[in-house]
């Protein structure tokens, strides 16, 4: 499968280079099409590694990943939205503001999201959250964690869409389909994108972030 990534940050070199090892062929987007982190990351991968600008990710990509900090994600999506109709992003995208240091507040939350305001912003897009509320380390390796067993939450308005994106979660990166929860329509991004605050606090507390969630019933 073609998979665009957008963004150059950790989070976009770890699920691109994790892509690569299962066949995919994937292209990192930027700013600009010759963005030096995008080049070395190919440099580092075979053949099927490429890069360009965040449209041409956006052409690219039969599956799109909005790995781009969250102040930037309308912008970045914006620039690709004419050739992003009618496929999948996955967000993994959070409202984080760190104007005020550390620890970060949220932007957006409450009564709406970074992820909904996505969808409502591009309705011909079909977005899918997943994978924000966990490392990068642990996104692509659950196994590294309890042997798996622990959970990862998605929401998104396209039932066919989650479906994809839940065989692509199982299949390349190993999540047990039994512990991906589906919390229904992307307003439930509201939910997953405020788990972040305690998120980050327990990051700073273990001093580490290899750790997740598991809800015991």
């Amino acid at each position: 499968m073609k998979i665009g990534i957008l963004g150059t940050g950790i989070v976009g070199n770890t699920i691109g280079t994790a892509l690569l090892k299962k066949g995919h062929q994937v292209m990192m987007g930027s700013r600009n099409a010759n963005n030096e982190k995008a080049a070395a990351w190919v440099k580092t991968n075979d053949s099927k590694a490429s890069q360009g600008s965040f449209e041409d990710a956006a052409i690219f990509g039969e599956i799109i990943f909005n790995c781009t900090k969250g102040e930037h994600s309308i912008e970045v999506i914006t620039t690709a939205a004419n050739n992003l109709a009618g496929k999948i992003l996955i967000d993994v995208s959070n409202p984080l503001d760190f104007s005020k240091g550390m620890p970060p507040t949220l932007f957006l939350s409450n009564d709406t999201s970074l992820g909904e305001t996505i969808q409502n912003k591009f309705p011909d897009l079909k977005v899918v959250k997943a994978l924000n509320t966990l490392s990068c380390t642990v996104m692509i390796d659950p196994a590294i964690i309890s042997n798996g067993d622990h959970n990862l939450f998605i929401c998104g308005n396209d039932i066919d869409a989650k479906k994809m994106v839940i065989q692509l979660l199982h299949d390349d990166f190993g999540w047990k389909t039994e512990n991906i929860i589906d919390l229904g329509d992307i307003t439930n991004a509201r939910g997953t994108e405020q788990i972040l605050p305690l998120w980050i606090r327990l990051f700073m507390v273990f001093g580490n972030a290899d750790f997740n969630f598991k809800i015991a019933r």
